[in-house]
């Protein structure tokens, strides 16, 4: 059985799912015999060596994730106009079956929020609802609402910076995260999620939306233009390709259903050609390619898509987006 507006449910274990694989540990060097080592404590050294090489690691990753949430803002805000302009909304459907899932409706937690789209749609379902987002330019085209509070927040925030600026440990009953999901720490974006969600009853929602669909003779023309900008993607957009079926989800399947999804969704929206190509050209891969020198919408592609569409290209054309949920609570201890 599907939850209602979802077309489909696809379990994360499925074949398609990714595996990982396990690194393992260097081989302590043998104790020596020698009496002259008699007072020396070799077992010792491999524990100081590994705590010191976690500190480093752990030091390291987190420099990592602030450039990476530093580069995501940036891509972004080269875009953030055409972003807004060209993104498609989300469905009511969708929402419902998030809200539906959470015993409580009095705080949702909106992570990557951008111009608080999907924010907004939550502030209809809970009683206060805070956006926060890594780049303050996004966070400019937010609509403002009497119980949405939107944070900016630094790419590296710790734990007690969440706690004060978003929510306090076991508060939120709802954790969203609209096409930003593939772009976190999962590792540490969960530790920080099963912090601040409420204990065995706060959920977890992620999706992402793939690649519109129009006719047939549109998308292929699509699929040889996505097919060229994949050098231009980051490698987390692989992510959003593999619908999210291959992420980590450690938390236990929403009450109602058997596994923790992706369940699929979708949603349309009205475009001529002219808002369908300023919708290519909100990629952050377009961005990337045109930096590099590269125009992926060149003259002879524009022309295929203006061929392809029909007429003057003026016509408004339905332009469906699959929609893919991972949703979760937090397990029980």
């Amino acid at each position: 059985m599907y939850p209602a507006g979802a077309r489909k449910s696809l379990p994360s274990g499925s074949s398609q799912a990714r595996s990982l694989s396990c690194s393992h540990l260097p081989r302590s060097s043998p104790r020596s015999t020698s009496l002259s080592a008699r007072h020396y404590k070799p077992r010792r050294e491999p524990s100081s060596f590994s705590w010191l090489q976690a500190r480093y690691r752990l030091r390291e990753r987190n420099h990592q994730q602030a450039e990476r949430l530093a580069a995501m803002a940036n891509l972004f805000l080269k875009q953030a106009k055409q972003y807004v302009a060209t993104r498609p909304s989300y469905p009511p459907e969708l929402f419902d079956f998030i809200a539906s899932k959470t015993p409580r409706r009095d705080l949702a937690w909106d992570v990557g929020t951008g111009n608080g789209q999907a924010a907004a749609s939550l502030a209809k379902l809970y009683k206060a609802v805070v956006g926060t987002d890594t780049s303050a330019q996004q966070l400019a085209f937010a609509a403002p609402l009497p119980n949405v509070r939107y944070v900016h927040t630094a790419p590296d925030l710790p734990l007690d910076g969440i706690h004060a600026a978003v929510a306090g440990p076991g508060t939120a009953d709802l954790i969203t995260v609209a096409q930003a999901f593939h772009w976190l720490d999962l590792p540490r974006f969960y530790a920080q999620a099963r912090s601040v969600l409420r204990p065995e009853q706060g959920v977890l929602a992620a999706w992402c939306y793939t690649e519109p669909r129009v006719s047939a003779a549109v998308d292929a023309v699509f699929w040889r233009l996505y097919r060229g900008s994949q050098p231009y993607w980051a490698p987390n957009r692989r992510m959003v390709d593999d619908e999210y079926r291959g992420a980590d989800f450690p938390f236990d399947p929403v009450d109602g259903e058997a596994h923790t999804g992706p369940f699929e969704f979708s949603t349309e929206r009205a475009m001529d050609l002219d808002g369908y190509l300023t919708y290519i050209t909100s990629w952050s891969a377009y961005q990337t390619a045109k930096e590099k020198g590269v125009e992926l919408l060149d003259e002879a592609t524009v022309q295929e898509f203006a061929a392809a569409w029909g007429g003057d290209g003026k016509e408004v054309k339905a332009v469906t987006y699959p929609i893919f949920l991972r949703i979760g609570k937090v397990r029980a201890e």
